[in-house]
């Protein structure tokens, strides 16, 4: 469950390959990257959600091996000029089967490397997530 002062209650994906982690540029409201995923229906659980936004989002792939990671809140991607809004995301860990491929509202897949710069990224990933990431040793970056 969301809590109060909580806007928006998302799940996501933490899917990496060769090092770099699967992100979303959308085709409106932000140019930030975000995760793949989004928030969830009223009685759907954080799987079942997970499940059908990435068929919406990325077409047709599979998750597997699909494990909690953790729970993170921050202010939410949106627009500059708008009322700063607060995100909470449910993130999972998954194997991801097949070849994902923007669809919906997603305008372009990124796999966010190392190397790649961080003001790209939304609040949540940039404050909270990717700095947990790195901590625990799940990102094998240096």
């Amino acid at each position: 469950m969301a809590d109060i002062d909580v806007d928006f209650d998302k799940v996501g994906l933490l899917a990496v390959r060769d090092g770099k982690i699967l992100l979303c540029r959308k085709k409106h409201t932000t140019s930030l990257l975000i995760l793949p995923g989004g928030c969830r229906e009223p009685g759907e659980s954080a799987i079942d959600c997970l499940s059908r936004e990435l068929r919406e989002e990325l077409g047709d792939v599979v998750v597997t091996a699909v494990e909690l990671v953790g729970v993170y809140t921050d202010r939410a991607a949106g627009p500059e000029t708008a009322q700063p809004k607060t995100v909470r995301i449910e993130l999972y860990r998954a194997e991801l089967i097949g070849e994902p491929v923007a669809r919906s509202e997603i305008a372009e897949l990124v796999w966010f490397g190392e190397r790649d710069d961080c003001f790209q990224l939304a609040p949540s990933i940039a404050n909270k997530i990717l700095p947990d990431l790195l901590a625990r040793g799940i990102l094998p970056w240096a």
